[in-house]
Order: structure tokens, then sequence, then C-alpha cells
């Protein structure tokens, strides 16, 4: 039965880690969702965690929980603040929205070290300088 189950692609949305540089102090990262699409994504569930090994020890983060009720289309918005102390762990975004009726679903992982300077872009979207899912 869940077989049958047909879910669609996930095209036109991804997550940016994003940071906000000051002057003379240390940068605020945060996590943004953005939204490509023509049309309005809603109720969007997003299920953020770390995981992986340091020193050769298992770390684990805590599942942080979001709802965002709409992002419109062409649009970012903002998940969550991140702590630089976990870019070296996987961080994993589980994202589940609806188009319409229809459910879209999709695992964004940051790999462990890919939130690092030779990565960092600038986000067109955001009109910052992060790190794009590809």
């Amino acid at each position: 039965m869940i077989r049958d189950i047909k879910i669609p692609e996930v095209k036109n949305v991804t997550l940016a880690v994003a940071r906000k540089q000051t002057p003379g102090e240390t940068s605020e990262w945060k996590v943004y969702l953005i939204n490509n699409n023509d049309v309005a994504i809603e109720n969007t569930l997003v299920a953020s965690k770390g995981y992986g090994e340091k020193d050769g020890e298992p770390q684990q983060t805590s599942i942080l929980r979001h709802y965002l009720e709409t992002i419109p289309p062409k649009s970012a918005m903002l998940i969550e603040p991140i702590d630089p102390g976990v870019f070296h762990l996987n961080n994993e975004y589980w994202v589940s929205y609806y188009i319409g009726p229809q459910i879209f679903d999709k695992r964004f992982v940051f790999v462990p070290d890919s939130i690092r300077e030779e990565n960092i872009s600038f986000i067109k979207e955001l009109e910052m300088e992060g790190v794009l899912h590809s």
C-alpha cells in the first residue's frame, strides 16, 4: 500500500546557511528555506538535527521542529539560528510542505565541515553570503 503513494520530486525549494557579518563582531549564522516556485508553499514542517562524531565520540543535537504557515513565491523564510560549534556534524533538515493538495517531502543534509569559508558564496535570494544546499 505504501508503494502506491506517489510523492513528487521537490523542485525550486532549497536551504541555505547564511551569515550576517558585522564589523568587529562575530558572524551570526542562520538557516533559511528558499522558495523559488511561482506559487506559495503552505503548512511547512521542518525537523532539524545534528549528528556525527568529535574526537571519536558520537555527538548528537536535540531535534527541533518548526512550522512555517505560508512561504510566498520567490521568497525566503528564517528557520532557525545555527551555532558554528555544530558545523563539524551532519546538519539535517527534513522539510515537508504543500502546494495545493499535494505534499512534498525532502531531506537536506549539510555534511560535516561543508559550511566553511571556501564554500561561501553570495546568495541573491537572501542578499547575504552563505552556503547554499545543492
